[in-house]
């Protein structure tokens, strides 16, 4: 298991656009991840946990990734937030 700390930049927040790609960055990735936010652990191949977490801008993130992949698939994740998602931060 591997795991990183990530701060969300989003200035929305993880809202449905950004919460759509990172299920789909999650989803292509083949170890198991978990986002803890908080108290709460949230599957990030499910876009109705992402969304139903409110994960707000600013909002300290905790990506871990167990399997084959994991090193290359924390990566991914955490790039990801980094970038906003495309969005402008």
């Amino acid at each position: 298991m591997v795991s990183q700390k990530v701060k969300v930049v989003n200035k929305s927040g993880l809202h449905a656009r950004p919460a759509g790609e990172l299920v789909k960055v999650a989803s292509s990735c083949t170890s198991d991840v978990v986002i803890r936010a908080g108290e709460k652990d949230i599957n990030p191949k499910s876009i109705l946990t992402v969304i139903a977490a409110a994960i707000r801008c600013g909002t300290e993130l905790i990506v871990e990734c167990t399997g084959e992949n994991e090193e290359e698939d924390l990566k991914r994740i955490v790039d990801a937030i980094n970038c906003g998602f495309g969005e402008q931060i």
